[in-house]
């Protein structure tokens, strides 16, 4: 008499307990730090703006263009406008419109590579998909959605999660092609599990890995397609601010006034260098 013996599953207790202090020793090392103290820093003043700066970033006063003092330590705007508040604010609103879009895009990128899973022909579709999307440029694509939309917040948001489908798509779709195939998968299918037992419980939950240093990278990618938009007048409607917005007024008077420019470039380049590397760490700590 023949028994068949179904598989162990491959995700255990002690196996999630493992990818996270994998994931943990990753964030340990010093690009994983540097990256958290960066990010984490960014995020902090953005949240605690109101409370850190006491003052309305959109209040005008007679002092244009002034230097950092006591009562405004980046300075102040073309307008008057204290920088040090704008500034904070506009960390808060990049990383608010980003930290709704990225897991919009990852939840419709990795539903695309599920339902490519089913069968050739939907595979094929969610393919051709994902390359129509990469086919448009960024600055296309915002054309197009503030065309439709105008500017704003949600055109934003559209945007990036647009953007951010292809990377979570295909990294989770190559993930199955591969996990699909080993022996574990195999033994499940002889044992008797459905095709869609096998997808969700086994499957799945080991092609997992890439998107989680996707998600940095994705939060990296946001950073640069927000201060885009802003920068060119496509993304949030003035006088709320952004650090890409801030960015385009201080174009005019880099001339005169250089450091206008200093503290929101300052900014947006701790928070795409700290996801950076972020996703860096979390990159080589997944594959040792």
């Amino acid at each position: 008499m023949t028994t068949t013996t179904l598989p162990p599953e491959p995700r255990t207790d002690r196996t999630d307990r493992t990818d996270r202090n994998r994931y943990l020793s990753a964030l340990r090392t010093w690009r994983g730090l540097t990256g958290l103290a960066l990010v984490g820093a960014a995020a902090l003043a953005g949240l605690l703006a109101p409370l850190l700066t006491g003052t309305d970033p959109n209040a005008q006063s007679p002092l244009a263009l002034a230097g950092p003092s006591a009562g405004h330590p980046f300075g102040t705007d073309d307008l008057g406008r204290d920088l040090f508040s704008r500034v904070l604010h506009g960390i808060g609103t990049d990383l608010a419109l980003i930290v709704t879009a990225v897991p919009v895009g990852a939840l419709l990128g990795c539903s695309a590579a599920l339902l490519a899973a089913t069968s050739r022909w939907a595979d094929l579709a969610v393919q051709r998909a994902f390359d129509l999307l990469l086919a448009f440029p960024g600055l296309i694509l915002a054309l197009a959605v503030t065309a439709v939309l105008g500017p704003g917040r949600w055109p934003v948001v559209i945007v990036i999660a647009l953007a951010e489908i292809p990377g979570f798509g295909r990294q989770l779709r190559a993930g199955i092609l591969v996990q699909r195939e080993r022996e574990y998968a195999l033994a499940a299918r002889v044992g008797g599990a459905s095709r869609a037992r096998v997808l969700l419980r086994h499957v799945v939950p080991n092609a997992v890995d890439p998107l989680i240093v996707q998600t940095a990278v994705a939060l990296s990618l946001g950073v640069f397609i927000e201060g885009a938009m802003s920068f060119l007048g496509l993304g949030v409607r003035p006088p709320e601010p952004t650090l890409g917005s801030i960015l385009s007024q201080s174009v005019a008077y880099l001339a005169t006034d250089p450091t206008f420019a200093a503290a929101p470039l300052a900014a947006t380049t701790a928070l795409v260098l700290g996801f950076t590397l972020i996703a860096e760490a979390l990159n080589r700590g997944i594959r040792r």
